[in-house]
């Protein structure tokens, strides 16, 4: 018997030793889920399957690296030989290889988020559409639906219900924007994150050359992390992989239905609740000793999670039986808040000893850390915020990367529009606008159409420098110099020089962050990589690739001595000895815009769960009476998740909302929920209301809501029986409503 497994308490053995087959792993927060995991792979290892036959898809390239460090322990040197990672980066890694079958090149560009909403502004603006209309971003996140949904251009247009959400919103041309969007990413060799995903499913559907075989016989066993938030596109990667004929069916996956808080990411819940429908003869385990926190916390998110309507049921415990009872701040307005928390800091640290590293204050939404930053700097209280701009969101850092991008992919058009005139050059918005009219004439990049534009004097001069520039570094890139590549290109651009003009504290720090980019790349090429074997590339193209695939959790320094600020989306999968819940209002946690919907509530209490469980032996929920909301301050009611945990569980056994049951009456499926005495949203209408068809319900018409009164359809998004309404009600305090049309019971109003 192998030692490692006398780690393990019987539950998590059991999950470990069951190698074959379906494995449905339920992970409550704090049950030991990473140890399982690990020592499940460690296991099938030593079992004799080779670690390249194992494809394990995790959360984080952060988890990843953590998992394949402790395999090592226990399973030697040849757990490098694992394939682990994200979806994005397995299969960009994939992608490198088998790329030219779909028609793109192995060194093809990831783009980022700016860079597809450039694309799609260029698009817009080539298409002669009001920019007001058609507004970029809302484009962007609608093609990335469709990506999510296995939607392709063709299905696009053949799709009578996107089509007609389209009209209602007054962007008809969104198919034709969508269809130019993935030709001239395709053209310039370039996938955005969601192509990583879909051009997998692609290339797996098409089955040239037998690719699909090939990573069927590759990937023996396969297990998938944090499954619960996973979307309908990699759900579906997942399946082609493992669900055929004569399939050994070798999946595990690990997940915790309670913890699904990233619908807006396009997660779906019903992958990890429908699996059992796919794979009907699964082995479930449910992990349900909580290792993290004390008794009082864990009975206080059981409390709070057993109201959601749909889901697996399971009974969190832990030995931890002593500890602190949760205390609740009851604060008059928010800024109150930011300093009583603050003093509830100096409090842990001082009676506790807690350290800054150990403390985090959580927060529904980003604009809720300034109240807390101001409160903390006058204390003295060193923190940092996470959910603001990352090391490689930065402006300098950007600039060079898109150098490095067009280096590595000289078909990057979004790269050479961003650097060809930065630092300037005298290359003018109308010299690169005739520069993209000779590509799109020639049918080739941008940079190719510099040497067909017939430019003279000091801009052709520029354009061949330019030109010369670039075709030295690429040559530099390709006999394996990286960091002299980027070296060069920093000094010889003039970015180095431009960066260098401004010696103030900011322009010095910019230069700081592109020295310390270039730092990057040489310890790059020089690193022993924990995953390393002959097949390794040390490459520019490699290294940018590493960079696009990279998340701000992992660079998150859990040593690091200061007090952490974030969303509470933003801490899954973290843990810190005292926890600080801010804003637990109505309105705000839960937010208004999940009000009307049942799903969404779940959704968000599911959150709530999942900040109360980053807490080892401390939880604070705070709440402010008044908070300024868009300039003018709002009286609050406490959050109803306050009131579903038990009062006994609080350092007070005072009630916290004055409150009466109610059911909901219009909003699908029946359930008791709470709301204050005399909730404001109520008026009284017609007692009688005929409802409308929700099909014929489209944006600009007037409808009647039983509650909330006659309003106006602002607009509608979703897909046919989910499509979501935002709906003006003027007589109400939060008029403007999110509501699901087929549970809404509305009634059209000629």
């Amino acid at each position: 018997m192998i030692d490692f497994l006398k780690e393990l308490n019987d539950v998590q053995r059991a999950a470990t030793m069951q190698t074959d087959g379906p494995v449905m792993v339920i992970a409550g927060p704090g049950s030991g889920k990473t140890r399982v995991l690990t020592y499940r792979l460690a296991y099938i290892i030593n079992q004799g399957v080779p670690p390249r036959n194992i494809l394990a898809l995790t959360f984080t390239n952060k988890a990843a690296r953590e998992m394949t460090e402790r395999i090592q322990h226990v399973a030697g040197d040849q757990a490098r030989h694992l394939w682990s990672g994200t979806f994005h980066s397995v299969f960009a890694r994939i992608l490198r290889v088998e790329a030219p079958k779909l028609g793109y090149p192995t060194s093809f560009t990831i783009y980022d988020t700016d860079d597809s909403k450039s694309l799609v502004s260029e698009i817009i603006k080539s298409m002669n559409l009001n920019p007001k209309d058609y507004n970029a971003n809302l484009i962007r996140n609608r093609i990335s639906n469709a990506k999510s949904n296995l939607i392709t251009p063709a299905l696009y247009e053949k799709d009578a219900a996107l089509l007609d959400q389209d009209r209602f919103n007054k962007m008809p041309a969104t198919a034709a924007i969508y269809k130019k969007y993935m030709e001239r990413c395709h053209a310039a060799g370039a996938m955005d994150f969601d192509d990583l995903l879909l051009q997998v499913y692609r290339l797996f559907q098409e089955n040239k050359d037998g690719v699909l075989d090939k990573y069927r016989n590759l990937f023996r066993y396969v297990m998938v992390d944090e499954f619960q938030d996973t979307n309908y596109l990699q759900y579906a990667i997942v399946k082609k992989m493992v669900l055929y004929p004569g399939s050994p069916r070798n999946i595990c996956i690990v997940g915790d239905d309670a913890q699904s808080i990233y619908s807006f990411r396009g997660a779906t819940i019903r992958n990890i609740l429908d699996f059992e429908q796919d794979f009907p003869d699964v082995r479930t385990f449910k992990l349900e000793q909580n290792y993290r926190s004390t008794d009082f916390i864990v009975q206080a998110a059981n409390d709070v999670i057993t109201h959601n309507a749909r889901q697996i049921r399971k009974e969190i415990w832990t030995e931890q039986k002593e500890g602190h009872k949760i205390k609740v701040l009851r604060c008059a307005t928010d800024s109150e808040e930011g300093r009583r928390i603050a003093d509830h800091i100096i409090e842990l640290k001082n009676r506790y000893h807690i350290r800054n590293g150990e403390i985090c204050i959580l927060y529904r939404t980003n604009a809720q850390s300034r109240i807390f930053e101001e409160h903390l700097r006058k204390v003295n209280i060193p923190y940092k915020v996470y959910g603001g701009l990352s090391f490689y969101q930065r402006k300098e850092v950007k600039d060079l990367m898109a150098y490095l991008r067009l280096i590595v992919n000289p078909k990057d058009n979004e790269a050479f529009k961003r650097i060809i005139n930065y630092p300037k050059r005298g290359i003018g918005d109308s010299s690169i606008d005739r520069i993209i009219e000779k590509a799109n004439e020639l049918s080739c990049s941008y940079l190719e159409a510099i040497a067909h534009t017939g430019a003279s004097g000091r801009l052709g001069q520029s354009l061949q420098d330019f030109l010369r520039m670039m075709t030295e570094a690429q040559r530099l890139a390709a006999t394996g110099g990286a960091y002299e590549a980027a070296n060069m290109i920093f000094k010889t651009s003039g970015l180095s020089a431009e960066l260098k003009q401004d010696i103030t504290k900011e322009g010095l720090s910019r230069v700081e962050n592109v020295m310390s980019l270039l730092d990057g790349i040489k310890e790059f090429m020089e690193e022993d990589d924990l995953q390393e074997n002959e097949n390794t590339d040390r490459s520019l193209a490699s290294y940018i690739q590493s960079v696009a695939l990279v998340t701000e959790l992992d660079d998150l320094n859990e040593e690091a001595e200061h007090v952490t600020l974030m969303s509470v989306h933003s801490a899954k999968g973290l843990e810190f000895d005292a926890v600080m819940v801010a804003g637990v209002e109505e309105n705000l946690f839960p937010s208004y815009m999940s009000m009307s919907d049942p799903d969404q509530l779940d959704e968000e209490r599911r959150l709530f769960y999942v900040a109360i469980t980053r807490a080892r032996k401390h939880l604070c929920l705070s709440y402010a009476g008044s908070r300024y909301q868009f300039g003018t301050p709002r009286s609050n009611e406490p959050s109803r998740f306050i009131d579903e945990i038990d009062s006994s569980r609080f350092e007070s056994d005072q009630s916290f909302r004055s409150r009466q049951q109610v059911l909901w009456e219009d909003e699908g499926p029946k359930k008791s929920v709470y709301v204050p005495n005399k909730p404001k949203f109520v008026q009284q209408t017609a007692s009688v209301i005929t409802p409308s068809n929700p099909k014929d319900i489209s944006q600009g018409m007037t409808v009647l809501h039983q509650k909330f009164g006659s309003g106006k359809v602002l607009s509608i998004e979703g897909t046919t029986d989910n499509r979501i309404a935002t709906i003006y009600f003027k007589d109400i305090d939060e008029p403007n409503r999110k509501i699901m049309l087929k549970f809404a019971k509305l009634q059209i109003i000629p």
